[in-house]
């Protein structure tokens, strides 16, 4: 099944999956190698992203690894506007999705940079810095979720569910509530990493394509997260070739979207499993 969303009044089509580069502008991404700081290291990632082939760069400003520091909302408007502001620069046409889970961060990054996507790993405040429940009552609609409607931008809804049938039933939920706001775009994240164990994110892995029940677009982002190094030994630094097989795993089942470090071995996952499904 083919999906558009409405991306700053383009829309974008899934026929052709989509990557997804990765620009922490953070001290303590749990990916040393990701870690841009200063102007010269976000000008030339923003660059790469986009020369290797990208069609989305995901900024982000909050560490969401196990034990990451809490970091403070002034911190992290001050940390993404000073990454913004360079991303804008070296590359104004860029499709920008922002990773956060505040409301008024996703509110700055739109209205002041532009930002055409908000991806939350929270499930709409359910969870925030590594599992951290947040203030949000259930029955009522998450504040990000009305920021997200009131912004009209496409959602990334990250799930924290530790199983595909726990998934469905929350993600029918939560999209029901984001289109009673009034949200037309939608994407679904299985949230690899996220409230799960290594055999429940494999287990997962097997089980994505039921997802497309929903009908939305998919994204999957296993970018060296510790159920690749966790199984096969290493670090997140030697984690690049089982990051491969898992996109590689992640298309075959249906992915619309890859959220990756390695933008160029993505892009060239993507072109062969294309040619392999023809």
């Amino acid at each position: 099944m083919e999906y558009t969303i409405n991306v700053g009044g383009k829309l974008i089509d899934f026929c052709s999956p989509k990557v997804m580069g990765i620009l922490n502008v953070t001290p303590d991404s749990f990916y040393s190698g990701s870690r841009k700081q200063t102007e010269k290291e976000i000008a030339d990632r923003c660059n790469q992203i986009v020369a290797e082939g990208g069609d989305i760069i995901d900024v982000g400003a909050f560490s969401t690894r196990p034990g990451a520091p809490e970091v403070s909302e002034a911190e992290e408007m001050e940390r993404l506007r000073n990454g913004l502001s360079i991303l804008r620069r070296e590359q104004p046409d860029a499709i920008v999705s922002v990773d956060t889970f505040r409301p008024d961060v996703a509110r700055m990054a739109v209205e002041e940079y532009g930002v055409a996507i908000v991806n939350d790993v929270s499930e709409g405040g359910i969870t925030g810095i590594a599992n951290k429940p947040l203030d949000w009552k259930q029955g009522e609609y998450p504040e990000i979720f009305k920021m997200v409607a009131h912004l009209r931008v496409p959602y990334v809804l990250m799930s924290v569910k530790p199983n595909i049938e726990q998934m469905l039933m929350a993600f029918a939920h939560e999209v029901q509530m984001l289109r009673d706001l009034g949200v037309k775009d939608i994407i679904l994240d299985p949230g690899f990493g996220f409230g799960k164990t290594l055999e429940e994110n494999y287990v997962l892995m097997n089980e994505i394509q039921k997802l497309k029940v929903l009908k939305l677009p998919l994204l999957v982002g296993i970018s060296r997260k510790s159920m690749i190094y966790k199984l096969l030994g290493g670090d997140p630094t030697t984690s690049l070739n089982g990051t491969s097989v898992l996109n590689t795993v992640s298309l075959l089942k249906g992915a619309d979207i890859l959220r990756v470090h390695d933008v160029k071995e993505a892009v060239e996952t993507v072109k062969i499993v294309g040619r392999v499904k023809g």
